[in-house]
């Protein structure tokens, strides 16, 4: 029989194997745990870049979006200070110059996607409308917007502000 627990030297050989295998095996072990907190490291870096990085494209798209609005009101402006120079005028040239600043000024919230909304005569909505009054109106059905008290911009699922109504009411 060449059982190892009857022959020391060979339970000590077997042993020592056993040790030596484990070592390298700890080693082995400590090698990877090493790599992976190398890699762990570099993706923590490397998530820390990419946010900073979105951050800063964040900002710089928001600034040039905010200097794209401001450029789109400069004539608007523009034709304020014009009619502010001949306020000295015929009081018909400056309330025409008034109105077609106005409707540029329109033309730029449009623009924007923020038209100016008529209500008038259209169901109230909840989601487009805050009623301000109601008024009996007897040949009006109710819910009707019978005056828009402050006029609303915008469409759909892109509303500046809500236009504050006055809402026909039955009898």
């Amino acid at each position: 029989m060449s059982d190892h627990h009857s022959n020391p030297a060979a339970a000590g050989a077997s042993a020592q194997d056993d040790l030596a295998g484990a070592q390298s095996e700890v080693e082995e072990l400590r090698s990877r745990v090493r790599d992976a907190e190398d890699s762990r490291l570099r993706a923590l870096a490397d998530l820390d870049n990419l946010r900073k990085r979105c951050a800063s494209l964040a900002e710089r798209a928001a600034a040039e979006a905010t200097a794209a609005v401001a450029a789109e009101w400069l004539p608007v402006v523009d034709d304020l200070d014009r009619a502010l120079e001949h306020s000295q005028a015929d009081p018909e040239v400056i309330i025409q110059g008034v109105r077609s600043t106005r409707d540029q000024a329109l033309r730029v919230l449009a623009g924007l996607g923020y038209p100016r909304r008529d209500d008038v005569g259209e169901a109230f909505d909840p989601a487009r409308h805050d009623a301000v009054a109601v008024r009996s109106e007897p040949d009006v059905a109710t819910g009707t917007v019978l005056n828009v008290v402050r006029p609303g911009y915008g469409d759909g699922e892109h509303m500046l502000r809500p236009a504050q109504v006055v809402v026909a009411k039955a009898e």
